[in-house]
């Protein structure tokens, strides 16, 4: 049984031991998705992250990691664990149509089709929903997240900057374009 996880933010380029020793390489011919950053982040001080977001995300090729596990339950906790949240918050595609949790229509089809082409029998990814408007008060827009990441603390900032700066450099999405370009919003020392 074939097992992969998709990946596009921190799970990435930022290592976790525990995490880590369970999949392969990135690599980054994964399927192409609708990301933003989007995402107010409780454990990164306020900061943006990427999610999958249908309404305001641009098309992005994601990277994907062949997992060891043998299970795909265990794939799911490993991410679910790396992850910090509940199952609920977990997609998975199973492609026998045993199991299919998370992912929007669109996004659901985009990784059915890519799967089947690399021969995966389960995909297991992040489905932490895009939670800009419930967070900051106000709808997602360019210029609503700029003026919210300017009102962030200085830890706020340093790990917004973070993010979006580390970022892999596949994911083009029209704040992250906004962002670089502005000189308020350096990159981390």
């Amino acid at each position: 049984m074939r097992i992969c996880i998709l990946g596009w933010g921190s799970l990435i380029w930022d290592t976790r031991p525990e995490f880590d020793q369970h999949h392969g390489m990135w690599n980054l011919d994964g399927p192409v998705l609708r990301l933003e950053f989007s995402r107010v982040s409780a454990s990164r001080q306020g900061a943006l992250t990427l999610a999958i977001d249908a309404a305001n995300g641009a098309p992005c090729r994601v990277a994907y990691a062949e997992s060891s596990r043998k299970n795909p339950e265990d794939t799911i906790c490993d991410l679910r664990s790396r992850e910090g949240t509940v199952l609920r918050h977990i997609g998975a595609m199973f492609l026998d149509g045993s199991k299919l949790q998370g992912g929007d229509e669109a996004t659901r089809d985009a990784i059915r089709t890519w799967a089947k082409q690399k021969q995966f029998d389960v995909v297991v990814w992040t489905d932490l929903p895009a939670n800009f408007q419930k967070q900051a008060g106000m709808p997602f827009s360019l210029e609503a997240a700029c003026a919210y990441l300017r009102g962030l603390s200085v830890e706020g900032k340093a790990k917004a900057a973070e993010y979006v700066w580390r970022a892999p450099e596949f994911i083009v999405t029209p704040l992250r374009q906004r962002l670089q370009g502005q000189p308020w919003f350096s990159p981390p020392q």
